[in-house]
């Protein structure tokens, strides 16, 4: 199957007169019409929300679109749960599942009325002691321990994973929340990371189905939500098929009318906390082609490099390339494609057929969208790129212009000798 660009090489043409690459392009159009998607594949849910994970795209260009389709914010840390109290996103609209977390963030999030989901029993006590206060609404996360299978194959390790809480202690923790006032009740669940088939979604909602009945049943605790949160992935390689919201949400749907509905608790409102389903595909980051070296093996050297886009320095992780302009070209060069840090994994693709490039060529990185430029950072005094949004009527706008060495030595404070760089 060829995976297609949402972008011309005329159009890129036009934004690098105004935005030099490299950058992270996201496409308004696509981004809306997944978020709509994935409402109505929902819709037979009355309570559900999307609770888009902020740590895969920190944009608020990007986050304020999704808002439209009456999404919320998934936050894991201060300055996300600042973001999102920033965009609007202030009490249930707000999702806080953190782990290891400080006193002053938990005490952040009760102040603006987010819904926060306790990762370990723990913290409970440690909540107490350092905000003292419970709300009326708390959620707890879930980890069953042991595989996560589907028809016999393993899709993750939930027992090796950090995040979560046993079962016996799920049943504790709500006995504890019960007795501080606590009378709306939700669990979470992550049991595996960027799953492409139909069936994650329903399989992990029979777990939290079953454990959620048998909670309310033995603790008395009122279930109100139970979160599905992220995992449903996206077709990284040509040779996947994509995701099917709609049989996705059709799965949950049959499960929550088996598990939940006979038990009496079909008014729970199913949660969701995407990331890289809602923004993963539209998101490509555009990279110029400005060396060519021809040793051991042939290379490709480009202006963007692993701290514009970690995953294939980090986990090995395959992102489709497509030469702009030349998409319907013979694939029969053979490159490594490379960036410029002073480290031998700094390669977006090793072995990888591809046209004929040149110098000059503009090389689109596919699936960019989600932990993309989120994972960005500052090693060899490397620089973070700009975000642009290719918007729904053709035209574009920089959602983020590039660092610059000032914002890269900005926090030096203790040596204003720097302030001299720039005078």
């Amino acid at each position: 199957m060829k995976k297609e660009t949402f972008v011309t090489k005329e159009k890129l043409e036009e934004i690098i007169r105004e935005v030099p690459t490299p950058f992270h392009l996201y496409d308004e159009k696509g981004i809306r019409a997944n978020a709509k998607a994935l409402k109505e594949a929902f819709s037979w849910n009355k309570g559900f929300r999307e609770y888009f994970a902020v740590k895969a795209n920190p944009n608020p260009f990007l986050i304020s679109i999704l808002n439209e389709y009456g999404c919320g914010c998934d936050c894991s840390s201060m300055t996300e749960l600042m973001l999102a109290k920033a965009l609007g996103c202030t009490g249930e609209l707000t999702m806080f599942s953190s782990n290891d977390t400080p006193a002053e963030e938990f005490q952040y999030a009760y102040d603006m009325g987010a819904i926060i989901n306790f990762d370990d029993i723990t913290h409970i006590p440690f909540y107490e002691e350092k905000v003292g206060v419970f709300p009326k609404t708390m959620s707890c996360r879930y980890n069953p321990g042991g595989l996560f299978k589907i028809s016999n194959s393993i899709m993750d390790n939930p027992g090796d994973a950090k995040y979560g809480m046993t079962t016996d202690q799920m049943f504790e923790a709500f006995r504890m929340l019960k007795e501080k006032g606590v009378e709306n009740f939700g669990i979470h669940a992550f049991l595996a990371s960027n799953t492409v088939t139909n069936e994650y979604y329903p399989m992990l909602a029979k777990v939290l189905f079953e454990v959620a009945v048998k909670l309310e049943k033995e603790t008395g605790a009122k279930i109100t939500f139970i979160n599905l949160s992220g995992g449903v992935g996206i077709p990284y390689r040509p040779d996947q098929e994509p995701n099917d919201i709609y049989a996705i949400g059709e799965g949950v749907r049959k499960v929550y009318e088996e598990v939940l509905v006979p038990a009496g608790m079909g008014d729970v409102a199913i949660y969701t906390e995407m990331g890289r389903y809602m923004t993963g595909p539209f998101g490509c980051l555009v990279t110029t082609a400005i060396h060519e070296k021809h040793t051991h093996k042939e290379y490709i050297g480009c202006d963007a490099c692993a701290v514009n886009l970690m995953r294939p320095a980090m986990y090995g992780a395959y992102h489709h390339i497509t030469v702009a302009g030349k998409e319907d070209a013979v694939c029969d060069h053979m490159y490594d494609v490379t960036g410029s840090l002073c480290e031998n994994n700094d390669k977006f693709a090793i072995d990888r057929m591809l046209p004929e490039i040149e110098k000059g060529d503009l090389l689109i990185i596919h699936d960019t969208g989600a932990h993309g430029f989120a994972m960005g950072y500052n090693y060899n005094g490397k620089l973070k790129s700009a975000e642009v949004l290719l918007k729904e009527d053709g035209s574009f706008q920089k959602i983020r212009r590039a660092e610059t060495a000032r914002d890269y030595f900005a926090t030096f404070d203790e040596y204003p000798i720097f302030n001299k760089i720039f005078e």
